[in-house]
Parts: structure tokens; sequence; C-alpha cells
């Protein structure tokens, strides 16, 4: 019961990560700037320790609430272009206290199976970013502020169940204090080398398939756009939960590799998207949705096992922060290539990211 309170926790604060994209139609830039806040969080919470100096349920809780009301602040400040990017630049920060604290009191709780709880967690934030394009494609159409309004009132709701309904548990982690000088020993054992890297190509596919996702279905059937983006998160939710079964009999690393080599192949198939029959090319878009993410949770899986003795929390932080730094590339060329040369071929520019990230995961890392 516990667990699927925590599940439903980050669930609904999760939701504020792409509510302006769903209620600003074609504006992955203000995507960009979540992923630039969730960096400076990510690296301001580790340097000041938060998450150990305080129980990290309020922790999770006062980055609810911050979030909930940066996330509002679009819809009730003047708009501008420059209030939108800092409201949703202050929304990642809010974020950076809500995805790795609540994976921290999952880890609370559940020391012994965190590797299964982690695989739905991580599924319950893909969920929760498909979240706002339920809300539009249900009721409120051409709405921004509706769907800003709920998913506001949703992340509230999470840091409340948070607080009030779950709390720390009895085996909460003690994280060493942020240490820079971990950079000069990242790469120095093969398998965390070849882990990270293959996370990083990883990265590259991952943000922007999910930044520009809503546009391809607007190209294939743009009366139930919305609705498909919601169905195709669905579905990482379910790639997420089937690679952590599936991570118990074929290990993390087989998951992993499986997941990019479809993800790649996808890629490559994308520019028939247009062309092919509606029903086929859904359901391999859907099959996408699954691979592009299912190996999430298996290269967090890799890279806290893998990463150096003594510096874990503060390799797990800079390879993260890499890693969105990453994403935040390819969103943009994708954008760019999207205005310039079209949706057809778009995604064919992500390809590098799984191949590369497939031969890298292969090269050291046992299964």
């Amino acid at each position: 019961m516990r667990l699927l309170l925590i599940i439903l926790a980050q669930f609904l604060s999760g939701s504020i990560w792409f509510a302006a994209n769903a209620a600003f139609f074609d504006q992955q830039f203000l995507l960009s700037a979540v992923q630039a806040g969730f960096i400076a969080g990510t690296l301001s919470f580790a340097f000041l320790n938060l998450s150990d100096r305080f129980p990290p349920v309020r922790v999770f809780f006062v980055c609810a609430l911050a979030g909930a009301m940066f996330n509002l602040g679009g819809a009730l400040l003047p708009p501008s272009r420059g209030i939108l990017l800092a409201s949703r630049f202050l929304c990642g920060i809010s974020l950076a206290g809500i995805y790795p604290v609540g994976m921290k009191i999952a880890a609370s709780w559940y020391p012994d199976t965190l590797g299964r709880a982690l695989g739905f967690l991580v599924g319950a934030l893909v969920l929760a970013s498909g979240f706002p394009y339920l809300i539009k494609a249900v009721h409120w159409q051409g709405d921004p502020g509706m769907i800003l309004w709920i998913t506001s009132v949703s992340c509230l709701a999470g840091g409340l169940i948070q607080v009030f309904f779950v709390g720390d548990g009895p085996f909460l982690p003690k994280g060493s204090p942020f240490d820079p000088k971990v950079i000069r020993y990242l790469f120095v054992n093969p398998y965390f080398k070849a882990s990270a890297l293959g996370y990083f190509g990883h990265m590259w596919e991952l943000y922007a398939v999910w930044a520009t996702i809503p546009i391809l279905f607007y190209a294939i059937i743009p009366d139930q756009a919305d609705m498909w983006a919601f169905i195709f998160f669905g579905a990482g939710f379910m790639g997420c939960a089937a690679g952590g079964m599936l991570s118990l009999k074929w290990g993390s690393r087989r998951v992993a590799g499986t997941a990019l080599i479809i993800s790649a192949l996808c890629c490559l198939m994308s520019p028939t998207f247009l062309y092919l029959p509606r029903a086929l090319a859904l359901g391999i878009i859907l099959l996408w949705g699954m691979a592009v993410v299912a190996d999430s949770p298996q290269f967090s899986s890799l890279n806290t096992r893998f990463a150096p003795a003594g510096y874990v929390g503060s390799a797990l932080t800079l390879v993260n922060c890499i890693g969105f730094v990453i994403t935040i590339f390819s969103i943009e060329l994708v954008t760019f290539w999207i205005r310039h040369w079209g949706i057809d071929t778009a995604f064919l520019c992500l390809t590098p990211g799984p191949v590369l990230g497939w031969i890298w995961l292969n090269k050291k890392i046992p299964g």
C-alpha cells in the first residue's frame, strides 16, 4: 500500500514537467528551460546536501509546493516568453527535489526490492509527463490555464501524500556530501564508464522524442493527437514496468541493450511513419514509446552498481546532470530540424544516441 502511495505521489508531483508543452503547443524551448532548471537544482541540492540535512519527505513537500506555484505562474502572470521561460526554469529546480528525493524515500522503505520499485517510480514519472496531454484531450482544448491549474493542484497533492501518508522510512540511506573532485575518478572504472556513456546515448534520444512526439501525432492523426500523445507516454510506463520484470531474468545490461536497439530501429524507420497505413504506423510508434524509456531504470541500476566506491552520490549527480545537458542540445536540434525540414525526417538525427549507447554498453559491462 505504501509503495502505491509513493508511486501516486511521484505521478502527481511529476505532472508539471511537461505541463507547459501541452498547454502551449510547439514550444519545445519551454522543456529546455525545465531541463536547465533541473540541472541547476540537482547540483544545488547536492552541494547543499539538502536531502540529508532535512527529512526527505519535507524536502519533497516544499519542492512540490514551490513547483505548483511556479507552474501556476504561467497561467496567472501576464503572458510573455520571458515569464514562461522563468517559470519553467523554476519548475525544473523544484523537480530536482521531487524526482530524485522521491527515489530516496522509496529506498528508505524498500531497500531490498528497490530495483522493482525503481521501475514503477520511473514509470510513474513517464505517465506523469503524458498526463497534461490527457487533460488537454479530454475536455479543455485550447485552455492552457486549465492544464496548468490541474497539474499544479496535482503537484501539491503529491507533496501532501508524501508528508501525511508516507513519511521517511526506517532504512533512510545516508548520502555523502557532494565532492566535485569525483570527476577525476568518473571514468577510471571501465564498467561505470560504459554504463555512463550508454546512458548519455539514451538521453540524447529520450527527451527530444518526448518533446516532439505530439507534433508527429498531429501529422498522422490530427483530431486525436493529444490523446495519442498520452497513450504514447502510457506505453512508456508499460515499458518501464516490463523492463523491470525482465531484468530479474535477463539482467539490466541486456534489457537496456534490447531497448536501445529497438529505439534505434524506430528512429531509422521514422521517415516512413507518415506513409505507412495509419494503424501500422501507430503500432510501431507505441512500441517506440515503450522502448525509448524502458532502459531508464536499468541505467539507474547499472550506474549505481558501478559508481566509484565512496563517491556514489557525487558520481550519480554528475552523470545525471551531464545527461540532462545533452537533452537540451538534442531537443533544440530536433526542433530546428522540424522547422526547417519537417517532422518526417527529424528523428533521424537521434539515431546515433541509441546506436552509440548500445555499442558502449556492450563493450565492457557483464550481464
